[in-house]
């Protein structure tokens, strides 16, 4: 499980967040919704160890993690998936997944044959480079590469952004599928269909604060958070 509470993460003079706090539970899907600069992005980095945080506690399965390198995150068993996947373009698929392995020292990693399970176009790649693979297969290995770590819950910074329509669809029900099994996901998202497909419950940030919180089907049904947000 992964409890956050009270985070604020500030750059110079500039708060970027106040004050978050979140649960995620095992099986669990929450969204962090906002338009862009609300916060979300800051806010995942900071609770994934990337950027220092002024305050607040972050913590998995009751182990206080607040200022540990991301490597140390990771071993706890919560792992990242940027939004611009940034993986090393001149690794195999198979080099990447293998790689990643060490984030799950101490608690033993999926062998790669579940990764290539989930996503059989990976399997058929595994020797070819990442950086010659489409916007979605990319997508698709930076996945198994947080899946890898056999993390408790997994962060997902805007995975739709800058894919076809069809390749999130099938992202989406990849998703469900990591959810379903007991993994909690910790969804940022810009698109408010998105996130209902994959939440059950969100949290709206504009400019950094919360201003809003509770099941995705209430915030699809407020145009209020629809035009002032998603517009």
């Amino acid at each position: 499980m992964l409890e956050v509470k009270d985070l604020v993460v500030t750059y110079g003079a500039v708060v970027a967040v106040h004050g978050l706090s979140l649960t995620v539970k095992a099986g669990q899907s929450i969204a962090l919704l906002g338009a862009n600069g609300a916060g979300k992005t800051s806010s995942v980095e900071a609770i994934a160890g990337l950027i220092r945080t002024r305050s607040g506690r972050v913590s998995i399965d009751g182990r206080d993690v607040t200022g540990h390198p991301a490597s140390t995150v990771v071993r706890r068993g919560l792992a990242l998936v940027p939004q611009w996947r940034e993986l090393f373009r001149n690794f195999s698929v198979e080099e990447t997944l293998i790689a990643a392995r060490t984030g799950a020292a101490g608690r033993g990693a999926l062998p790669l044959e579940q990764i290539y399970a989930l996503f059989p176009v990976l399997a058929e790649r595994r020797r070819q480079i990442a950086g010659s693979l489409s916007g979605g297969e990319q997508q698709m290995l930076a996945i198994g590469r947080a899946l890898v770590t056999n993390p408790r819950v997994i962060l997902l910074d805007e995975p739709s952004a800058g894919l076809a329509v069809g390749v999130v669809r099938s992202l989406v029900g990849i998703v469900r599928t990591i959810r379903d099994s007991g993994v909690g996901v910790l969804l940022v998202e810009q698109n408010l269909e998105i996130a209902q497909a994959v939440a059950e419950d969100c949290i709206v940030l504009s400019t950094g604060r919360e201003v809003w919180r509770g099941p995705m089907r209430e915030a699809m049904a407020l145009d209020a958070i629809r035009d002032a947000y998603f517009a």
